[in-house]
């Protein structure tokens, strides 16, 4: 689960290796963090490698607030994969409890992100993960 406020810009997958967990967004990202108040900027390694990329930074995180009253961790799984489109589902939770839900279709020719979020941060999350997939996929394959 990653924290609501992170936003992933590139894909370290020796990173994730490393790290030996099962990672929310499928592989160790850099990025962002989007919580106000304040511009986004970039958290220092520790604080993206524990938080940032595991979530429920609620009370753990000095710039997540403990009265934020919206979610503390995105996960998505994939499902329906065919040679034309694929479902991602994302599930908001808030203390280890379901916040809110959706499924989004992505579609592979041309390969079109998800976009119709209505948050830019969950939008990007939501490809991250389908690259991070696209990477696992290729790599299983031996290319």
């Amino acid at each position: 689960m990653a924290c609501p406020y992170f936003y992933p810009l590139h894909r370290h997958p020796a990173k994730s290796q490393a790290l030996l967990l099962p990672l929310p967004l499928g592989d160790a990202w850099t990025g962002l963090c989007h919580a106000p108040p304040g511009p986004p900027r970039e958290p220092d390694a520790v604080v993206l490698d524990s938080i940032c990329s595991l979530g429920y930074a609620r009370g753990r995180c000095e710039r997540f607030r403990n009265d934020d009253p919206g979610p503390d961790a995105v996960r998505f799984t994939i499902s329906q994969p065919s040679e034309a489109s694929l479902d991602v589902h994302y599930v908001l939770e808030r203390d280890h409890h379901p916040f809110a839900n959706g499924r989004l279709r992505y579609l592979l020719s041309p390969r079109r992100g998800c976009k119709e979020l209505a948050g830019q941060t969950l939008a990007r999350q939501a490809d991250a993960y389908i690259e991070s997939y696209f990477g696992r996929r290729a790599a299983a394959a031996g290319f």
